[in-house]
């Protein structure tokens, strides 16, 4: 594992970053030809996860939204793999102009900035932050004919069939962290299995090589609503309105999981400060409109849209709660 300290002190410090640079849009100087011509043409999205999964189809929403605001075609480009460090390092390495953003969780930019010793990219210095789109927390799902229907009755039923396997989308992905905090704190014996995205994992899942799995909301109430899985519990502060009924950890009477997720939007760094303006604005206005704002919690997401100083104060934020997330649940890089 790297050190986590001088990671630590890099995000929390006021030295100047990539990052920092978001908040001085009123500094800005005069605005170039080039920049003023954004859009210019094809613009891509780069969604963390898997092709059809829920982060590719919210960037599809936007992808939508933004060709009928600019006039300019937009597609998205999945990269699954590699617990989202695949689809980060292509936007890092992207041109710096705005035609090519990522939508990611904090996976890419706060856990394997704290679990891996080496990166592609740096996730500070190689990104400018746009704005988080919405917040929500993973749930833990099971079949629908498992033994058990509460989260109670789960860690009874694990404590007594030690050896259980549960997936997630990634080594150190905050499902992956929530379930090894959970066998901590239920003292249960059971094992972690990464996989690519979550789709794969709920394949597996359903026939019968994983005995439990984490799910985004959305996910886990599609397949609810055709009877194959039911949800225990959700992490984060609080419940979904799409599975009402799904406690959370908190009430179903765990600490530490009250960590809530985020999709947020970065471009690559250097990007000039009127581009990154013109991509925060559109995604706020894109995230406040009616039918997007119904598709985002269809998801089991809460809309936000906030605008890059208030991204760059919540990244800080949770990096420290993230980081002693990790050591309560002892995970490590793989």
């Amino acid at each position: 594992m790297r050190s986590i300290s001088n990671m630590r002190r890099r995000i929390l410090g006021s030295s100047g970053s990539a990052l920092l640079a978001a908040a001085a849009g009123s500094l800005a100087g005069p605005v170039s030809a080039q920049q003023a011509a954004f859009p210019s043409r094809l613009i891509r999205i780069v969604p963390f996860g898997a092709a059809g999964g829920p982060i590719d189809t919210i960037a599809r929403v936007y992808a939508e939204k933004l060709q009928q605001r600019w006039g300019q075609t937009v597609v998205v480009e999945a990269k699954p793999g590699a617990s989202g460090i695949l689809a980060a390092d292509a936007v890092a390495k992207a041109a710096p102009d705005g035609h090519t953003i990522l939508i990611t969780l904090p996976l890419t930019h706060i856990n394997n900035a704290i679990l891996l010793p080496k990166l592609p990219y740096d996730p500070l210095k190689d990104f400018e932050p746009l704005s988080q789109l919405a917040t929500g927390g993973p749930m833990l799902v099971v079949r629908a004919d498992a033994p058990y229907a509460t989260l109670k009755e789960f860690v009874a039923y694990a404590r007594q069939h030690p050896g259980m396997t549960y997936g997630t989308w990634g080594n150190g992905s905050q499902a992956h962290l929530l379930g090894e905090l959970l066998k901590r704190q239920a003292e249960l014996q059971i094992t972690h299995v990464p996989y690519k995205s979550e789709v794969a994992a709920h394949q597996d899942m359903f026939g019968k090589v994983l005995d439990f799995a984490w799910a985004n909301p959305a996910a886990a109430r599609a397949h609810a609503q055709a009877g194959k899985l039911r949800g225990l519990a959700i992490g984060g502060s609080r419940r979904v309105s799409t599975m009402p009924d799904v406690p959370t950890f908190g009430e179903a009477g765990f600490t530490g999981f009250a960590l809530d997720s985020w999709i947020g939007a970065y471009a690559p760094a250097r990007t000039p400060q009127a581009i990154i303006d013109a991509w925060s604005q559109a995604l706020r206005e894109v995230t406040r409109l009616p039918d997007v704002a119904t598709r985002l919690v269809g998801f089991g997401f809460e809309p936000l849209g906030n605008t890059p100083p208030e991204f760059l104060a919540s990244y800080k934020a949770d990096f420290p709660r993230v980081e002693e997330l990790i050591k309560a649940a002892g995970v490590t890089a793989q």
